[in-house]
């Protein structure tokens, strides 16, 4: 995803591309804040469970992406080569891998927690807390910010003998056998494992849940083709490739923006829970007590053994 241009002559996708990435943009950063508002204002003790505390990683996480990635790498395409300095070559670069990465990996984590709930449900409460979930989620970070490690070490500014006086973000590699090794182990750690353990939960994992980790598989599947294809094959530099490349970026980060559309439409707990917070926040009257406790007693998302969103 670190591709330049080399050449002058530039088609549509230098208006297209940066105009489908700002929509990207806007949508998820909306989606997101409204995601994370919702859990943050629900003032119950359900909201604070072990699946909602992995929603809003899941939040953080593609807002994070949104904020410090999109917007750089859709000069990608509108710009002749890279402006924004080596510090952001590397950083932009290596955030896309841990935004990915944290993604799949609180995705597997969801997936294990519901199946605890389920499967084990009389040492559920012990194992299905808030400080456990808490400690899974600073794990999920480690994790990706070491894995990602190599992406920013080759991250480099460089040139390119048709056009020598620009400068380029790429990712080089001395060693190409390290490469190899590298690009297989993210395929491995951060696309077909996951890949495996959400199928062994399957059957006991939420409606709403599964459907976010099809998104995700469906939207990445393009990028980790071409990585392979790139890897083991050669690549072709054609009109079809080119355009393939752009559906890929499109996918890959238009999955930020997905998983509070899920949340909107499939869940009814979260619809009641965002109608919720507005109306408090702008149409405010004390409702009945007794509707207050019902709402806040319902769950917000897919907490607990038996609830699906």
């Amino acid at each position: 995803m670190d591709t330049n241009h080399t050449t002058d002559s530039f088609g549509p996708e230098v208006v297209i591309v940066p105009v489908i990435f700002g929509c990207i943009f806007f949508l998820g950063i909306i989606g997101n804040t409204l995601v994370m508002v919702v859990i943050g204002k629900i003032k119950s003790r359900r909201s604070r469970s072990t699946t909602n505390i992995f929603i809003l990683n899941l939040s953080i996480a593609d807002l994070s992406f949104l904020l410090f990635c999109v917007p750089f790498q859709a000069t990608i395409y509108s710009l002749p080569e890279w402006i924004f300095g080596a510090f952001l070559c590397k950083f932009v670069h290596y955030f896309v891998t841990v935004s990915m990465l944290v993604s799949i990996f609180t995705l597997v984590a969801m997936s294990v927690d519901r199946y605890i709930a389920v499967v084990l449900s009389k040492k559920s409460p012990c194992i299905r807390n808030r400080r456990n979930a808490l400690i899974g989620v600073c794990v999920i970070w480690m994790l990706s910010f070491v894995f990602a490690v190599p992406v920013a070490q080759h991250q480099i500014l460089t040139n390119h003998p048709t056009a020598p006086n620009s400068t380029f973000c790429w990712e080089i590699w001395t060693e190409r056998v390290a490469r190899h090794t590298y690009k297989v182990t993210i395929l491995v750690t951060g696309y077909l494992l996951p890949l495996v353990l959400i199928t062994c939960c399957y059957a006991k994992t939420a409606q709403t849940v599964l459907l976010v980790v099809a998104a995700f598989l469906i939207c990445w599947m393009p990028h980790h083709i071409i990585a392979m294809w790139v890897e083991f094959g050669r690549f072709p530099l054609n009109d079809a490739s080119f355009a393939f490349r752009i559906i890929s970026h499109c996918l890959a980060y238009g999955n930020s923006c997905v998983n509070p559309i899920l949340y909107a439409f499939l869940s009814e707990n979260f619809r009641k829970a965002c109608k919720q917070v507005f109306t408090c926040r702008f149409f405010y009257s004390p409702p009945p007590v007794e509707k207050v406790v019902r709402i806040r007693m319902e769950n917000f998302s897919m907490t607990h053994s038996t609830t699906n969103m």
